[in-house]
């Protein structure tokens, strides 16, 4: 799959559609409270970062051009956090919450990208 502008926003979308629906899930259709974090903060988490995905094609259209990077890192980041929180919650293992920092990690890697493409922008011209 290309990375295209089209591409992320789509999968973004998609992510912020998945979010809404997982907290209302866990507000609504959860009685386990451990169950119910887990689904919170996945999808307060995976929110974010399909808003800050959206802030990408900002970036880009301001000049930060280097923000093209950031979703690649913030969608990966959605599914890996995310979907492991998710995935505890309906019964997966205990131990595949040791892949969720992974998750944070792309994150990171994401705001990061976007500290770097920030600083391209307004440049003056030599």
């Amino acid at each position: 799959m290309a990375w295209e502008r089209r591409t992320w926003m789509t999968l973004a979308a998609a992510g912020g559609f998945i979010a809404v629906a997982v907290g209302a899930f866990a507000a609504h259709g959860v009685t386990d409270p451990q169950a119910k974090e887990w689904l919170k903060t996945g999808a307060q988490y995976g929110f974010m970062h399909t808003m800050a995905t959206f802030a990408c094609a900002t970036f880009m259209q301001i000049g930060a051009k280097r923000a093209r990077f950031a979703p690649k890192f913030f969608l990966s980041g959605v599914v890996i956090f995310s979907g492991s929180l998710y995935a505890m919650a309906f019964g997966a293992p205990r131990w595949f919450g040791a892949i969720t920092p992974i998750g944070g990690l792309l994150f990171l890697a994401g705001w990061a990208t976007l500290v770097w493409a920030a600083a391209g922008v307004d440049k003056p011209q030599a």
